[in-house]
């Protein structure tokens, strides 16, 4: 009766961790490394951006794209790739665009810089919908900055202010169990809002993005436990069990007969 009671409790717990040892070998684990290097050394020293952003209080044909850098570039109202839509029956714009920068210091800036006619105050309050570089990760497991200023809303800001946002862009490699890599990008932001005057007056407003990257990299890769480690593992589990329930049953065993034997004694 003794060796049926420890056999159905060793297979209950044989049971408990052999399907605690399923889930974690059919779980995929993602593990994170930092390193200093360029991961992406195929992209021809460029990084792609999706900007998607809506300025409800200016006109389509005033918004445009101007983007800088320290290699030298300078290009204003850039069109490639871009896209506006009216918003507040014409009043309002949203931009939406796909570009590269150099991976070097500089910046990106929605302004009125491209106008045939430059307005006389421009109102830059706006909603950033999407910021993002590189790939778009489609994966669950893995929560960073991709889109640090998504929703970002300065609806209420001054009109006539400019704003300052200060990226600074960690490349972020991610890689699945076949091998194949994904190259994006997370960053970090501060940000202000001023009104900027020289010694001709006010400035034209704008809305900034200066960005600067990390010589740091960040790299998950996604792993699953080998095969030869969850058998082994499931063999130590059997062994073990069995070779404990040995040590009880016989333990139990000699304590009955003990007891029968003190029995019998108090009878004699």
């Amino acid at each position: 009766m003794s060796f049926l009671a420890v056999s159905i409790c060793c297979c209950l717990f044989i049971l408990f961790l052999f399907l605690s040892e399923l889930t974690g070998f059919i779980t995929t684990e993602v593990v994170n490394e930092l390193y200093v290097d360029d991961p992406d050394k195929d992209s021809g020293g460029k990084i792609d951006v999706s900007l998607n952003i809506s300025l409800p209080n200016l006109h389509c044909e005033l918004v445009g794209l101007d983007i800088q850098d320290e290699m030298g570039r300078h290009e204003v109202g850039h069109i490639d790739n871009s896209m506006k839509i009216p918003l507040n029956n014409g009043a309002g714009c949203r931009f939406e665009g796909q570009f590269s920068i150099n991976k070097v210091p500089g910046n990106f800036h929605v302004s009125t810089h491209s106008a045939t006619a430059q307005p006389q105050n421009p109102d830059m309050t706006h909603v950033i919908h999407k910021l993002s570089f590189g790939d778009t990760l489609q994966v669950q497991n893995v929560h960073g900055a991709f889109n640090a200023l998504g929703g970002a809303d300065r609806l209420t800001s001054n009109p006539l202010a400019s704003h300052d946002y200060i990226l600074k862009i960690v490349p972020t490699v991610y890689e699945d169990k076949s091998g194949k890599q994904w190259y994006s990008y997370q960053y970090t932001v501060a940000n202000k809002e001023y009104v900027a005057y020289s010694h001709t007056g006010r400035i034209i407003p704008a809305i900034w993005f200066r960005y600067d990257l990390s010589p740091i990299t960040v790299k998950y890769t996604e792993r699953r436990q080998p095969l030869y480690r969850f058998i082994t593992t499931i063999c130590a589990i059997i062994g073990g069990t069995f070779t404990v329930a040995g040590i009880l049953d016989s333990c139990i065993f000699t304590a009955s007969e003990a007891w029968k034997k003190i029995q019998l004694g108090k009878m004699h």
